[in-house]
């Protein structure tokens, strides 16, 4: 429901645990952070999908991500669903970070989102989407050898988490089709 204020959103109750935990708690191997960690590199590439698909259908009403980290996932171990949760800081349309650093966990923002009269926009989106592929199927970093699924998942990860927005993926369905790409990433950065 769209208010005065932005969105209002009411949410049925879902199964499952909170992914996200407090920094004190997230090498702990019995926190749901970890324990989500330590899934089967298929189930947690379907869990993936299933916060891509969600980004998919808010991108595509015009919504740019604000505030999305581990904390906004609910997994069901038992039942293998995955629920998105806590989208209030999200905004409609690209806008223009008057604030300087954002709300937000700094393993999943965007630089943009630390500059104050950046442009947040899909691209930071984008972003935020790469690096919850980094820290859930991959070590929290770029490079290959900690990251556990296929070669252009990865390439798509890393073309998502670049630092500059012109080079990232420009909306989250070219990321979307990348990651779900067999082979390779089927992307190439734009031209200088």
């Amino acid at each position: 429901m769209l208010t005065a204020w932005g969105p209002m959103l009411v949410y049925d109750w879902a199964p499952g645990e909170l992914v996200g935990v407090q920094a004190a708690r997230r090498a702990d191997p019995a926190s749901a952070f970890q324990r989500f960690r330590r899934l089967p590199a298929d189930e947690l590439t379907a869990a993936i999908d299933a916060v891509l698909e969600v980004h998919l259908t808010l991108c595509g009403a015009g919504w740019v991500a604000c505030d999305f980290y581990d904390g906004s996932i609910i997994y069901d171990f038992a039942d293998r669903k995955t629920w998105v949760i806590d989208l209030d800081s999200y905004h409609l349309g690209p806008f223009t970070n008057d604030m300087g650093r954002m709300f937000g966990s700094t393993r999943f923002m965007a630089p943009e989102e630390f500059e104050r009269g950046a442009r947040i926009d899909e691209r930071t989106t984008v972003f935020t989407l790469g690096r919850l592929i980094s820290v859930f199927l991959g070590d929290g970093e770029l490079g290959r050898a900690g990251f556990r699924g296929s070669e252009a998942q990865h390439q798509a990860m890393t073309a998502a988490s670049n630092s500059d927005p012109d080079a990232r993926f420009q909306t989250v369905a070219e990321l979307v089709r990348a990651w779900r790409e067999p082979h390779s990433a089927g992307w190439r950065s734009p031209a200088p």
